[in-house]
């Protein structure tokens, strides 16, 4: 009898507890419960206060708050004009809630931004969509909606480090670093001669954001940490962005984007990497979320991987759905459970397929550029190698093209018309690969990215959190120090890792080079490959038909990352890629502008992936004995540059494979 009232107590004590306030003042709407406090502006339409009890997250800073690259003279951050709503409510489960709703209209062009927030009794966290809208008969195209993100943009001493993934988090610079920092290119800087620094000593001793950029695959979340030594009661802290769903953003599980540098991002729209972003058109209506950004508390002497542990359970498409069931109802576009199935399917894998992955998004498009259709939503989950099954759940019900690809194999599986409903079949396909014959060798591992080559992938030993080389400022990995006679790779003999480099230049840059300020042109834009020959390997080459394929990881054209745009007087917008075999050129490939983006110069080894195979003759091309391919760029190919980057145009591999029919 005693533990039952002892019980009872205690539950009425975390009754009277819990609680959950939508309220409006004169120049604020509150959102609060017993963990957080939440105010929104009326005069910004930005969140202005945010506490996690008593310890304040923001100090002087804001958000999470809107912002666009969506209006004719560029950026607009919504609010100053805006409409509300407060919502009050309590979903399915029975749990209050409460919400504001933030609406603003860029007068001179009739598009609208919308902001949602919404706060549930007992969650430390913001549930968070975004809407754009565009009616405007007279002007039916406005312009590429450029960026669309939300940013918790804190301005305190409170935030000690950032973290991008578990392998990824580093001390954020100081303000005496920052104040002796030398801008080396757009968004990147020099902190070397901050030599007591936290960052210059454990991370790197350049700064740029995209160090901190993220591949989508299987990316949950991103955040910022406090490590208690700067914080009001000892305690350590976490203020993170949680891919709860990723359905309403664009380009799939290659797409990579940045995360945090100071700011926690979730960029719904950017053309980084040379993602592609949709047009504002006449019509255009879209709903992005839900996304979860979350705090969280510990003890002095909890870490930054047990909070981003605990953060990491809500990133799970199924969690709070009946949450989200219950306010569909203020959330315009937003598919409820009703609507939704979960798709299965048997993909009957192709042998050495490792890592296999099924997507789902636009249908009849490449899911990397699923820009088109306003109203495309994109979905992938791992395929179990061994049985080739795979569930995807709460998929919206509807047609979509489903696309297969695995670390090891050449090229993807596609199936286009896909119904997707509660009363479809469960399907079956055989992905049988691409290839014209037998494979003689292959240079790099087909898994869409170029992280295994020379400063990929590789940790940069030089400081202890050794970051991968590929995050570190591009400049770092001088070229004609690692390759003085250019790029000779001998099959059977060189080494990935160590003898192809990551980035494959028409001319190694000078501009926004902190170490060589001077371009550098010898041995920099043609590659060899020597392979041998035996003369079993070429009986019957008077039919025999050989093939080289191509897979890019990234391009970078004469467009930058501007894919769609028409620049005439740019010479290398669609870019020419010769392929010669023992000194006789095959048909030169021009590479299109549409797959051209920032990739390598912008730390990433993983952009937009696609290829192509070069056939010819054997008879013609190829003898017993050494024989080599040289890879050809333009000489000193450039390209016009407003900001502070190479201008160069480059190529990044994923594999290359030689194959004899």
């Amino acid at each position: 009898m005693v533990l039952l009232k002892l019980l009872t107590v205690a539950f009425l004590a975390a009754q009277a507890k819990a609680f959950l306030n939508a309220t409006e003042t004169r120049d604020q709407y509150v959102l609060q419960n017993d963990g957080l406090y939440v105010a929104v502006g009326k005069s910004s339409g930005q969140v202005i206060k945010l506490f996690l009890g008593k310890e304040d997250l923001l100090g002087s800073g804001k958000g999470p708050y809107l912002d666009c690259s969506c209006v004719p003279s560029g950026f607009w951050a919504p609010g100053g004009t805006a409409r509300f709503q407060l919502i009050r409510g309590t979903d399915s489960t029975g749990t209050p809630y409460g919400g504001v709703v933030m609406r603003d209209t860029y007068s001179s062009t009739n598009q609208t931004l919308e902001q949602y927030w919404f706060l549930r009794e007992g969650e430390t966290g913001l549930h968070v969509f975004s809407r754009v809208t565009y009616f405007n008969q007279r002007t039916p195209f406005l312009r590429g909606l450029g960026e669309l993100r939300t940013l918790f943009r804190p301005n305190t001493r409170l935030w000690t480090h950032l973290s991008s993934s578990d392998g990824n988090w580093a001390p954020i610079p100081s303000a005496d670093a920052n104040s002796r920092a030398i801008t080396v290119q757009d968004a990147t800087t020099y902190l070397g001669d901050a030599t007591t620094d936290a960052y210059v000593k454990q991370y790197s001793d350049f700064f740029t954001k995209y160090a901190f950029a993220e591949v989508w695959r299987d990316h949950d979340l991103h955040g910022q940490f406090s490590d208690g030594l700067t914080s009001s009661d000892g305690n350590t802290y976490g203020a993170w962005l949680v891919h709860n769903t990723r359905e309403t953003y664009y380009g799939g599980p290659l797409h990579s984007d940045l995360v945090v540098d100071g700011i926690v991002y979730n960029y719904m729209v950017s053309g980084h990497h040379g993602a592609p972003v949709p047009n504002i058109t006449h019509g255009f209506d879209r709903t992005w979320g839900p996304q979860y950004y979350y705090f969280n508390k510990g003890g002095p002497k909890t870490t930054l991987a047990e909070l981003r542990a605990d953060a990491t359970k809500y990133a799970d498409s199924e969690w709070n759905s009946e949450f989200y069931d219950s306010i569909a109802q203020h959330v315009p576009n937003y598919t409820p459970t009703s609507k939704r199935t979960t798709f299965k399917v048997t993909i009957n894998l192709p042998e050495g397929a490792k890592r296999p992955i099924a997507v789902l998004a636009e249908n009849k498009q490449d899911f990397q550029l699923n820009v088109f259709d306003q109203s495309s939503l994109q979905y992938w989950a791992d395929i179990d190698p061994n049985t080739g099954t795979v569930e995807i759940p709460r998929v919206r019900e509807g047609i979509y093209r489903l696309t297969v690809y695995a670390d090891g194999i050449f090229g993807w599986f596609i199936q286009d018309d896909l119904e997707v409903s509660k009363t479809s079949k469960n399907n079956t396909f055989q992905w049988q690969p691409g290839s014209v014959g037998k494979e003689i060798w292959r240079i790099g591992t087909p898994d869409k990215s170029a992280g295994e080559y020379r400063h990929g992938y590789a940790p940069d030993t030089s400081k202890p959190l050794q970051p991968e080389q590929y995050r570190v400022y591009w400049a770092n990995w001088d070229f004609p120090t690692d390759f003085p006679n250019g790029v000779n790779f001998k099959i059977g003999q060189s080494k990935e890792a160590e003898d192809f480099n990551y980035i494959h230049w028409s001319v190694f840059p000078g501009r926004s080079n902190y170490f060589r300020p001077e371009p550098y042109y010898k041995n920099v834009n043609n590659w060899t490959i020597q392979f041998n020959l035996t003369s079993d390997q070429l009986t019957g080459k008077q039919t025999q038909m050989a093939a080289l394929t191509v897979e890019f990881a990234g391009v970078k054209t004469a467009n930058g990352n501007d894919k769609w745009a028409s620049l005439p007087k740019e010479k290398y917008s669609n870019l020419p890629y010769t392929v010669a075999v023992n000194g006789r050129d095959l048909e030169t490939w021009i590479i299109p502008s549409y797959r051209s983006g920032s990739c390598g110069v912008r730390s990433s080894v993983v952009c937009q992936n696609f290829g192509r195979v070069f056939s010819f003759a054997a008879s013609e091309f190829l003898k017993e004995g050494l024989n080599e391919f040289v890879l050809s760029l333009p000489f000193n190919a450039t390209d016009t540059e407003t900001a502070l980057l190479p201008t160069t145009v480059y190529v990044q591999y994923d594999a290359l494979r030689f194959e004899l029919s």
